[in-house]
């Protein structure tokens, strides 16, 4: 096991990682509040101040650690070996065929337990 001792997180990183959800709060109100500009303006206003946000969160060493882990993921799915269309069609085709099969045996399960339950409660064939 690889057992990392806890960073002690730095006053900065904490008044960063606190700003970050404030901005975005005060774009939202912004956003609303001026309701009388053009509509474009106000998006654009917006996802300016989420990047921003997201620029400062990243700043962290919090942020550092998840830009880093998002990179060795990328890195990662680079080395998946992906199912050809063919396995996948057949794939595909197999799990509805067994859902279809599944549901078909369910089904004739049910109205067998119905019968019995109607059976046994003389309230079937008369």
């Amino acid at each position: 096991m690889n057992a990392q001792a806890e960073q002690a997180t730095s006053v900065a990183d904490i008044v960063k990682l606190v700003i970050c959800p404030f901005l975005i709060i005060v774009g939202v109100i912004a956003f609303y509040h001026f309701a009388d500009i053009l509509f474009i303006y106000r998006v654009l206003g917006l996802v300016a101040i989420v990047a921003l946000s997201v620029g400062i969160c990243f700043t962290t060493a919090k942020g550092q650690s998840l830009w880093q882990f998002m990179l060795e993921s990328k890195h990662e799915m680079k080395r998946v070996v992906w199912p050809t269309r063919d396995e996948t069609v057949r794939t595909t085709l197999l799990v509805f065929a067994m859902v279809f099969i599944v549901g078909l045996i369910l089904w004739l399960l049910d109205m067998f337990l119905f019968w019995a339950v109607q059976l046994l409660m003389n309230q079937g064939i008369q």
